[in-house]
């Protein structure tokens, strides 16, 4: 999708009273208008939503452009997993949802195309759940060789000299253009092992398997991928989609509870730009969130990753819509650089800047003060913080956020919210009064 406006305006969700219950399959067959209002008028029509659930089959959901309208509280689970579809033409995959499903084994190797595969993972994430994937590769699949490669945990190794260790391994084993990675871990596995692959031989395939609460519901959807510099967060990376995205919700139980508060920020953040229902769902249910409720969390996967699918699914390559996701991010990738990579997790820096993005909302005077508060009491009541570190200065913020990557001929862009809750603008026209205000507010100096 072109965009060659600086703003862009997404509306609500259609119709907030629809509720389809699990066996209701709606077929829409003319398409969906969303309108991106921006300085000049642009309209896209984005296809249609198909849910189709054959018996005895997968529940699938082809989520390439049609606002979320299932608002059920979460199905019971079961073995058979929910698959949302990422719709980009020839390089479609589908992302597996439920649980127990690494013990699934023909969901994992009907997408290994070759002889050999790469497992790249952790030393956190290995002892836990490598033996079970390695069999899961190869169990009743004798022609396939599985290896691995274990990194050390944490944003402060998401750089050069550790992807190195990858390719040192992979071309140790000489695995050939056939071979497949296998991104076993969170967000930063995920990166970086999607960013191997698609600089080894000019690009393998590879699969993800997020093991947090971030990678399932943001990361591992979508193409990102790369390491970060010393002077800037994930500056250097591709687009580069996966052959599909396995997420077993039973990995979440060895999650601790810092790690699982802060990919709810991600999930927050979804409600907060495109689904207001979404946003209700979670004012209602984050208690349940919190305690690890199976059957709440299983739809904020599902629905976290339906938004994020669709939005992909128009803009892969974050030419503007895309760009929405990244709500908060501009000052929370400055925590993030001027803290100190792996000081606050992802979605703790995160949480701080998407209140830092509504209190200039608020003061450009395009939200109110309830929406303010909302955000401000359900990051509270996810345990996530809601201000900038004390040691973080107006200056840090700047000179981190002037080579963001949403910086375009020197202006920087900022994603906000606008109007009723579930709009939001990507904009480099604000009054740049508001951002200063709203850096000293949050800063000492």
């Amino acid at each position: 999708m072109a965009c060659a406006t600086n703003a862009i305006s997404l509306p609500l969700s259609s119709n907030p009273n629809s509720k389809l219950s699990s066996d209701f399959i709606p077929k829409l067959n003319k398409p969906v208008n969303v309108s991106l209002r921006a300085s000049t008028s642009a309209e896209l029509n984005p296809g249609r939503l198909f849910l189709s659930r054959p018996i005895g089959h997968s529940r699938r959901i082809c989520a390439n452009a049609t606002p979320v309208m299932d608002q059920s509280v979460g199905e019971r689970s079961s073995s058979v997993p929910t698959i949302v579809e990422v719709d980009l033409g020839n390089r479609s995959y589908p992302i597996y949802i439920g649980s127990g499903l690494l013990d699934q084994h023909e969901l994992l190797q009907k997408h290994v195309h070759g002889k050999k595969v790469l497992v790249v993972t952790n030393t956190t994430i290995a002892p836990l759940y490598l033996d079970k994937v390695v069999d899961a590769l190869t169990k009743g699949n004798p022609n396939v060789s599985v290896e691995n490669v274990i990194l050390p945990d944490g944003e402060k190794y998401k750089n050069m000299e550790t992807l190195m260790k990858v390719f040192d391994k992979a071309i140790e084993s000489r695995l050939d253009r056939r071979c497949t990675f296998v991104a076993l871990g969170g967000g930063v596995i995920g990166d970086m092992c999607g960013f191997a692959a698609a600089a080894f031989l000019r690009g393998v395939n590879f699969i993800q398997i997020p093991t947090t609460v971030m990678a399932q519901v943001d990361s591992s959807v979508g193409g990102k991928t790369g390491i970060n510099h010393p002077l800037g967060k994930n500056l250097i990376g591709a687009f580069y989609q996966p052959q599909c995205v396995l997420i077993d919700t039973d990995t979440l139980n060895t999650l601790p509870d810092r790690e699982l508060a802060s990919g709810l920020a991600e999930v927050i953040k979804y409600g907060l730009i495109r689904d207001a229902e979404f946003f209700e769902w979670q004012e209602k249910n984050m208690e349940k969130l919190m305690a690890r409720d199976p059957d709440a969390f299983a739809y904020a996967i599902k629905r976290s990753c339906e938004n994020k699918a669709e939005v992909v699914s128009l803009d892969e390559k974050e030419s503007g819509l895309r760009a929405t996701l990244n709500l908060g991010h501009t000052f929370g990738h400055a925590i993030e650089t001027g803290f100190g990579y792996g000081e606050w997790l992802h979605g703790e820096a995160v949480a701080a800047g998407t209140v830092m993005a509504v209190d200039m909302s608020y003061r450009l005077g395009w939200i109110d003060s309830s929406i303010v508060k909302r955000v401000n009491d359900i990051l509270q009541r996810a345990k996530l913080p809601t201000a900038p570190p004390e040691t973080m200065t107006v200056e840090m913020f700047k000179s981190v956020m002037a080579v963001d990557k949403k910086v375009a001929d020197g202006l920087l862009r900022l994603i906000l919210l606008k109007g009723p809750l579930g709009n939001c603008v990507f904009t480099g026209e604000y009054d740049r009064k508001a951002l200063d205000d709203t850096l000293s507010a949050f800063c000492k100096s």
